[in-house]
């Protein structure tokens, strides 16, 4: 995204605060007008105190009281632009990274599958915090650097035009390396922020699964690849370090340059001018000749600044601008669903040079129990993908109740599936919170009935708090704990569908004959699939899926299905073969 793209979109950003925005300018050009001041009573006050013997004491004394309020004044005003413009700044990254959080739940899945939890991550926590710093510091240096020129420029006129000339013609200088050398600085800061979002979604994926990295003692090769990161974010950052450095000494030299030549050019007027032109009025020029100088030195050190925050803001737009999921074309409610589902001809395919389910057909009659089976990779979470409408199919149609799932609104659909997953998810909450998440309105009666079909209620009470207790750290349960809780959330919504994806995985074999008979009553009279691996789990299914690339290649009881002495047949013998 081009630099002025992104600058024109963060002006658009601060259009909402444009009171705070005109009290800072007004603020920041009361510090101007007092800065500026200061120098031209310093001159008088120079002036009143430079002649032999007969020192004004009372122009001196007007002179010292007016630059102390000068000092005062400006103190003031600063303050105040520092205050409206933290405003601005911090208000501007709430508004983004709410903006983008929200973003990310309207964004297809597709997004967040294509793409790290780290790197994700990067571009609302750091990449969102170098923006407001770059903003904080930027716009008020810039605004008050511009009055600051101008103002010294037209006293410097006033004053001595002639010497005036000689600051005039060295600026050029300093605006010409600084151009040349933000050009390149701006490039060398996206580069920096990309490979640091590549840094935290390494770390994070490592930290997260840490214990993987233990059991396979991959630390070594870990530790390289994070060298390997490392270097590269070391040689962007340095590259990117070193153009934004030469920036500040390079015009620092310029400016003592412009000094040098109006001191000597002030020097010789006075000589000259006799009396017209006297050592105060050299003293203020000198000052304005610093102040003249003084805001390309700071216009110069936020450069680096300000180009890294348009790099970050870029990729924060960058993440606005991405397609959001389709809006539902229609607004039909299901309402509370029969629970018949029909896939028709159903295709789909997440690259589409790599076909992966064709011309599908499959029916669930409502309150019939489906298994679906098959080897690893053959579109057992896809379909249920499409079923929940995670996705949508790319030829044929999914159909719930005769209606095809994209003329439903996605959330009434979802609200008629209950899923309890291989991978449990618990929100950082406590265990109510977390078991209430799909039914709010719920009782505490109805809540402890779920736990307890759920056989979560004994553990639960065994915890610090009880139902107060706050989960969601790994730390916290037991993943047999979490998958309980997982259930229970699900007994709880009491769906009209349910999806179990080997939800009894983590359980052990006691508990899991508990939580088969919770399920057989939570499962009755509901339309049920049921993704297993364990065949012996699914024997008495009403149908069986049996899944390979993409395709339904048999269906039937498990009786039939043995019967015909096919894939099933010898996937169910594998499991039990001696």
């Amino acid at each position: 995204m081009k630099k002025s793209i992104v600058f024109r979109r963060i002006l658009r950003l601060l259009k909402p605060y444009a009171g705070y925005l005109v009290l800072t300018l007004f603020a920041a050009a009361l510090t101007v007008a007092a800065q500026l001041a200061a120098p031209y009573l310093v001159g008088r006050a120079v002036d009143a105190a430079a002649g032999r013997d007969s020192v004004d004491f009372s122009a001196l004394w007007r002179a010292l009281w007016g630059i102390g309020g000068c000092l005062a004044a400006a103190a003031v005003s600063q303050y105040a632009v520092s205050l409206f413009n933290n405003r601005i700044a911090y208000r501007v990254l709430d508004d983004v990274r709410t903006e983008a959080f929200d973003k990310l739940g309207r964004l297809p899945l597709k997004y967040i599958d294509n793409r790290s939890y780290g790197e994700i991550s990067s571009v609302l926590v750091s990449d969102s915090e170098q923006f407001a710093d770059g903003l904080l510091l930027g716009f008020t240096q810039l605004f008050t650097g511009v009055c600051t020129l101008l103002g010294v420029l037209v006293i410097m006129f006033v004053m001595r035009w002639e010497i005036a000339l000689i600051v005039v013609c060295v600026t050029p200088l300093s605006l010409l390396v600084a151009r040349f050398i933000s050009k390149r600085t701006y490039a060398t800061f996206k580069r920096q922020s990309e490979v640091r979002a590549e840094q935290t979604a390494f770390i994070d994926e490592m930290v997260g699964n840490l214990k993987v990295v233990k059991a396979f003692t991959h630390e070594e090769e870990n530790g390289e690849t994070f060298a390997e990161i490392n270097e590269r974010l070391r040689h962007a950052s340095l590259k990117a370090v070193f153009f934004s450095s030469t920036v500040n000494p390079t015009t620092r030299f310029i400016n003592s340059v412009v000094y040098a030549a109006v001191a000597f050019a002030g020097a010789l007027r006075i000589l000259s001018a006799g009396g017209a032109f006297s050592v105060g009025d050299l003293t203020s020029f000198l000052s304005y000749a610093t102040q003249y100088t003084k805001p390309f030195n700071e216009i110069t050190e936020v450069i680096a600044e300000f180009q890294n925050s348009l790099a970050c803001a870029g990729r924060i737009f960058a993440l606005l601008d991405e397609k959001e999921q389709p809006p539902d074309a229609h607004n039909l409610d299901l309402g509370r669903a029969k629970g018949e589902v029909r896939a028709v001809d159903v295709s789909f395919s997440y690259d589409p040079e790599r076909p992966l389910i064709e011309h599908l057909d499959m029916t669930a009659l409502a309150g019939k129990h489906v298994a679906i089976v098959g080897p690893t990779g053959c579109g057992k979470t896809t379909l249920i993908n499409l079923l929940m409408r995670f996705y949508d199919v790319d030829g044929g149609s999914v159909r719930v109740d005769g209606r095809d799932v994209r003329a439903l609104t996605r959330a009434s659909l979802r609200r008629n599936y209950g899923m309890v997953l291989q991978d449990t998810w618990l929100k950082e909450a406590t265990v109510r919170e977390n078991l209430c998440m799909g039914a709010p309105g719920c009782t505490e009666e109805e809540m402890v009935a779920a736990a307890k079909a759920a056989h979560a209620h004994s553990f639960i009470m065994r915890l610090p708090k009880g139902y107060d207790t706050p989960v969601g750290g790994t730390g916290t349960l037991s993943e047999g704990q979490r998958q309980l809780l997982c259930i229970a959330r699900v007994m709880l919504c009491r769906p009209a569908m349910l999806i179990l994806d080997e939800a009894t995985s983590n359980i052990d074999t006691r508990t899991e004959l508990l939580v088969q008979d919770a399920f057989a009553e939570l499962m009755e009279g509901r339309t049920c699939f049921i993704i297993a691996h364990r065949l012996s789990t699914i024997k008495n299914a009403d149908l069986i899926l049996v899944m390979k690339a993409g395709n339904i290649i048999e269906q039937g009881t498990h009786t039939e299905l043995l019967a015909r002495g096919g894939f099933y047949f010898r996937l169910y013998h594998a499991q039990f073969e001696q």
